[in-house]
């Protein structure tokens, strides 16, 4: 379960970019947030997660962050990563072993070898070796993918996983996502193309600054909250 009750955050004292979001997750699912430019849908995570200063309650299974971070995993946007970084790909999967090893304990057999089936599921063993800056988008975003596997976290968070990546990457990542979801893991994305919506989401929170609508996606992507989410970039066709 996640529980979000007044959530602002804002920067440097102006207007905030997210202003009392509350809303609550209770089961596994795949949640995506929805919203346009500007409407706070990657600050939104950063808040639940602590990376920005926030006021509000967030709880995870009714803990805060502190007591269970380690069963969190977060996917960034890939322009916010640096894949000029020295470090092969299956270092960089193995990365997400971390949270849950104790300090300077070495990786173990056992342990590369989930590094090395998490590179399979998302198709990207044969460049275990290959240093991250030699990929393209999409096999990039499959690496984060496979880190986030290895974690084996109970919470996922992805900000626009699909932006820059070919049809073949995402039908692999969605795959993936959706038996993440079967075996009881909750994950939240941040999304922009409205077209894959219907077919991606259990549920969606739309949203811009403040939450416009939070339910089951069949009865909330509907025209009528598309229009109260995007207002006139709805007709403009700048979504």
């Amino acid at each position: 379960m996640l529980t979000v009750q007044n959530l602002t955050v804002s920067y440097s004292g102006n207007r905030p970019a997210v202003e009392d979001v509350s809303f609550e997750i209770k089961k596994p699912a795949l949640i995506g947030i929805l919203g346009p430019n500007g409407a706070g849908k990657s600050t939104l995570i950063k808040g639940i997660l602590k990376l920005v200063s926030s006021k509000g309650t967030v709880l995870f299974n009714q803990q805060p962050f502190s007591k269970i971070q380690r069963e969190i995993a977060y996917v960034e946007q890939k322009s916010a990563i640096d894949d000029t970084f020295p470090i092969t790909v299956r270092e960089c999967v193995s990365l997400g072993l971390y949270p849950k090893m104790s300090w300077f304990k070495k990786i173990s057999k056992t342990q590369w070898e989930q590094v090395n089936a998490a590179l399979e599921k998302v198709n990207m063993l044969s460049y275990k070796n290959n240093q991250i800056g030699e990929l393209s988008g999409g096999q990039f975003q499959r690496v984060l993918i496979a880190r986030t596997l290895v974690q084996q976290a109970k919470f996922i968070f992805l900000d626009e996983p699909f932006v820059g990546i070919d049809a073949t990457s995402e039908q692999v990542i969605m795959s993936l996502l959706r038996e993440l979801r079967d075996e009881g893991k909750m994950i939240l994305i941040v999304h922009h193309d409205l077209s894959k919506v219907d077919d991606y989401f259990d549920e969606i929170l739309m949203m811009d600054q403040h939450l416009i609508a939070k339910g089951p996606t069949k009865e909330t992507f509907t025209k009528e909250q598309l229009a109260k989410t995007y207002g006139a970039a709805l007709g403009l066709g700048v979504l």
